[in-house]
This record gives C-alpha cells, structure tokens and sequence, in this order.
C-alpha cells in the first residue's frame, strides 16, 4: 500500500529524467522572474503544483496574462493566455537549447517578449525522457504538494506558499516565527526573518537520493539535541537540518502520517528553541 501513495525513485534511474525536466523549470522560472512583479524571498520565480504537473501561475504581458504548464501525465507543455489563444508541444527530451529556443519563439507569437539569459540553456544534445519515470516522479511529488498544503494549514504563524524551486528542484514550504534575526537590516526579507524551511528534494552531490528535510534559519544548534521520529537523522554535512530519506518513508505502513510527523515533530522542536525554551 505505501508503493502505491509513493512509487519508488532509484536514483540511477530517477536523475537522468529528472535533470531534463529540472532544464525545463529552470527556463519557466527565467520568464517568471522576468515578467511577474517582485515578491518578498524571491517568490516570483518559483513555480507551483497543478494537478498534472507543474506551472508558472498567470504571468502579466502588456494587458494580458499568460501561463505555461508542464503536463507530466500527457507529456506535454503547454501556454495559454488570457485572450483564449493556446500553443504546446510534446515533451520529447529537448536539448535545453531547442526547448528555449521553441517556447521563446511561441511566446512572440503569443505576442509575449521576454528577454532572458540564454546561456542558461546552451546544451545542444537530446535529453534523456522517460516517460514511465517522470510519472512516477509526479505521482509521489503531487502527494508531498498536497502533504505540505496539510502541514501549512496547521500553522498560525505566516508561512510562504508551497512551491517548487526551479534552481534545486525541490518542494519546499517556510513557516515564519515573526521574529527578526538580531543584527539583520530588517528591509533584508531575505536574511532578517527567522524561519524554517520544510521539503523534498529529489537528490543531490551531497545526498544522491531523494530526501525530505528541516532547516532552520538561524540554526539553533540544540537541535542536534533533539529527538527525531524513527528513520529520520540529523544532518550536518554542507547543510545542516533534519533529513528523511525517501526510501525510508516508503517503507512505512503508514507514509503520510510518518511525514507529516517527521515535519511536525522537527517544528516543535526548532520553535521552542527560537523562542528561547529548552
């Protein structure tokens, strides 16, 4: 049953798939930044879930909006505006050149211009794509979108929006303590605000394989201290949080409640600390 909410991601066969579509989010993420009017902690270039994968949100041009998706179950991308005009191609492993190249153009064509660093998406080869594994990918993705949603929901205190980050590709959700970090310029959002970041990622040089993790920011090194649900382990290499491996939650007979656990329990413990109690 646990398979079922969470397919298993091997990582020798997940990143291939995941590096292409990874270009891709990254060039949706350029046009966002590029376009969308600025949002404190950079929020105007992350993207967001939809039910068949991921998407930009209405973007302005001019006096319309645009949007653009990518269709993880039909493999295809799409843009669509607000004057009822529609373009998409199918995903087929294009090189991060041809993709830019491709959506830049529709987007002219749409009546859109946006001016972005190309060099970003200069690999000319074909990509890997499978379909199979990007599927599975979003399957387990949609589920932690809407974990994440469930976990935010608990929270008074503000939170930001549940988003995927298209430089690191991970979901990620940041609830705010409503304290300023002592000897930050408070105009800094991005440095000024105590907060706790909560999320997925997909692996990375540090840990190859999927992961959900904590961090806090400051860190509060007492929270090594701290105990943490089983499987989950403090971490302190490159970055310092708390991390459950994906394969661990799906060992579980009961994965959702496990991870909301894992994010609750590690949320207590960073709180309490921040707001100076043992």
């Amino acid at each position: 049953m646990a398979q079922s909410v969470f397919p298993l991601l091997p990582a020798d066969e997940l990143h291939p798939s995941r590096d292409t579509i990874h270009i891709y989010s990254r060039l949706l993420g350029a046009v966002r930044r590029a376009l969308t009017p600025p949002q404190k902690h950079w929020w105007h270039i992350s993207l967001r879930a939809a039910a068949a994968g991921v998407t930009t949100t209405p973007i302005p041009s001019n006096d319309m909006t645009f949007e653009m998706l990518l269709d993880f179950t039909t493999h295809e991308f799409c843009i669509s505006t607000s004057e009822g005009d529609w373009w998409d191609m199918t995903l087929r492993g294009q090189s991060g050149r041809d993709f830019a190249e491709e959506t830049l153009g529709a987007l002219r064509t749409l009546g859109v211009e946006v001016k972005i660093d190309r060099s970003q998406f200069s690999d000319t080869g074909r990509r890997p794509y499978d379909t199979t594994t990007i599927e599975d990918y979003w399957h387990a993705a949609s589920q932690i979108d809407i974990l994440l949603k469930q976990f935010k929901g608990d929270l008074r205190e503000e939170t930001s929006p549940v988003q995927l980050w298209p430089h690191h590709f991970d979901f990620s959700m940041v609830w705010f303590s409503g304290r300023l970090v002592p000897g930050q310029d408070p105009a800094d959002a991005a440095h000024a605000d105590e907060q706790m970041a909560f999320g997925f990622s997909t692996g990375d040089e540090g840990t190859p394989e999927p992961y959900f993790y904590v961090t806090a920011y400051p860190w509060q090194e007492a929270l090594l201290q701290c105990d943490l649900p089983a499987g989950a382990t403090w971490h302190t290499e490159e970055w310092k949080g708390a991390l459950l491996l994906y394969r661990t939650l799906i060992q579980s007979e009961q994965p959702r409640e496990q991870l909301l656990d894992f994010w609750g329990t590690t949320h207590q413990a960073g709180a309490r600390l921040m707001n100076g109690q043992p």
